[in-house]
């Protein structure tokens, strides 16, 4: 069953152009290898490959003078080099990188026959043939995978721990999972994507069109919820498998993370690489709402700040004793009450011419001690206050 099985996916994941829609010619003066059918150009090498299941592998290698950084392409199931031709030349003029592209076994003029293993060879020559031809250092590579492509990139990707960045173009889970809404990973499936993107530790871009027929869209952020350094990812809306390149946000969004991976360090240091990817969308009207939101994370303190002015009301809250306080002063009423027996003292100093006088201030002087008796009670003093009022009131 297992065997059966993996056939049916083999058979599903590779459809190789047939015949195939190139030839290769070998310039006679130069001894170079060139593509039939496409322009010649002086910055593009076409090489063939050995690989280490025996088979060799067609590549194209196309240089921008102006290039930072390489991108490993691996196509989708159902092109070859010559169709891609024109593509991997505006991406790199359109992005200023290199960009090698190669055929897996059995499709166009490579060797063999297409099967999971053997792409898994073909992208490991094709990434030694930068290295050692082309004198690329690991972490100046994007490997970018195709549909089937993002097979053999991310296994590559968890081999090399030092890539720039990984891109997934309509990416598949596992090819089971194309065909069937599996919850579990079995033995028999193919391109197991899915157990392999927790391991890949370079930042990832996915690109998914929302109307994708072929690989529903859900493979795409499967594997971006999965990713570990998560890229801002392009779900195109009503983008299906195979023209999710003539959607201009497409090249725009390639272009914003291509300049983020030039000013990011390789993946051995993620803090650099996150500030360095929350400062460039602010360039870009297409990644405004990602801006806005890493914008809003640096204007947390602001809030913070509008936190601690929270204290204040309890503050206030300190400050409500204050009445009470003022009702401890209150007793000044009583003082003045004081005062004002004061003036019956005044009378008793007119009571000296007469004697009846003086006896009615003593009087006066008597009532006079019974306030004195209410700054005892410094706890009641707006009710004692408001009687001694009144009792003054009264005539």
């Amino acid at each position: 069953m297992g065997t059966v099985t993996s056939s049916m996916a083999a058979k599903l994941a590779f459809f190789p152009p047939t015949p195939p829609s190139y030839v290769l010619e070998e310039n006679a003066a130069t001894g170079k290898l060139a593509m039939s059918g496409v322009p010649q150009r002086e910055n593009v090498d076409v090489v063939k490959l050995k690989t280490k299941r025996g088979n060799e592998v067609v590549a194209v290698y196309i240089r921008n003078p102006s290039a930072k950084l390489t991108v490993l392409y691996s196509h989708g199931n159902a092109a070859d080099l010559a169709q891609l031709y024109e593509l991997f030349s505006q991406l790199s003029i359109h992005l200023r990188v290199n960009v090698m592209g190669y055929d897996y076994s059995g499709y166009g003029q490579s060797s063999g026959k297409p099967s999971e293993q053997n792409t898994y060879a073909d992208i490991e020559a094709a990434f030694k043939c930068l290295v050692e031809k082309y004198g690329v250092h690991e972490e100046d590579v994007i490997l970018y995978g195709q549909s089937v492509g993002s097979g053999p990139t991310l296994d590559l990707a968890t081999q090399q721990p030092r890539l720039r960045a990984v891109v997934l173009h309509s990416p598949i889970l596992s090819g089971l999972r194309v065909m069937y809404p599996v919850k579990h990973t079995y033995w028999f499936d193919i391109y197991k994507n899915i157990d392999k993107i927790p391991l890949v530790n370079c930042p990832v871009l996915v690109i998914h069109g929302t109307a994708d027929k072929t690989v529903d869209c859900s493979h795409g952020r499967g594997l971006y919820e999965l990713s570990k350094q998560k890229y801002e990812p392009l779900w195109i809306l009503g983008g299906n498998h195979c023209d999710l390149e003539l959607y201009p946000q497409y090249i725009r969004h390639l272009k914003r993370f291509i300049s983020a991976m030039e000013k990011s360090t390789p993946s051995g240091s993620r803090s650099v690489f996150t500030i360095e990817l929350s400062d460039e969308p602010r360039r870009s009207a297409d990644y405004l709402g990602l801006a806005r939101k890493s914008t809003d994370q640096m204007e947390l303190p602001r809030p913070s700040t509008e936190c601690r002015e929270f204290p204040r009301p309890s503050t206030d809250r300190r400050e409500k004793p204050r009445p009470i306080t003022d009702s401890r002063e209150k007793p000044r009423p009583s003082t003045d009450c004081r005062e004002k027996p004061r003036r019956s003292t005044d009378q008793r100093e007119k009571a000296r011419n007469s004697t009846d006088k003086s006896e009615r201030s003593r009087k006066s002087t008597d009532r006079s001690e019974k306030p004195r008796s209410s700054t005892d009670q410094p706890e009641k003093p707006r009710n004692s206050i408001d009687r001694l009022d009144g009792s003054q009131c009264q005539p």
